[in-house]
């Protein structure tokens, strides 16, 4: 299946208990639309938060994220990895 690395902007502050609740909110309801959240990652200071995941598409990943309230500023295919 795919991967995709989203990006969040504007998330200045975020701690890491949200940011646990956030992606907890993801895997809560990751499989209505097949999609499988691997990891987050954030920093605080300049409000950037990124998210690994395993999507039939970037619409169903985009759908999950605007589910959860937290949608992404971008979406980006992950066709390479080592």
């Amino acid at each position: 299946m795919p991967e995709f690395m989203d990006v969040h902007r504007n998330m200045v502050g975020i701690t890491a208990d949200e940011l646990k609740a956030a992606h907890e909110a993801d895997l809560a309801i990751q499989g209505e639309e097949g999609v499988i959240f691997k990891q987050a990652w954030a920093n605080p200071e300049d409000g950037l938060v990124y998210c690994l995941s395993e999507s039939p598409s970037a619409d169903a990943v985009r759908r999950i994220h605007e589910r959860t309230g937290h949608p992404a500023d971008e979406i980006h295919a992950v066709p390479l990895a080592v």
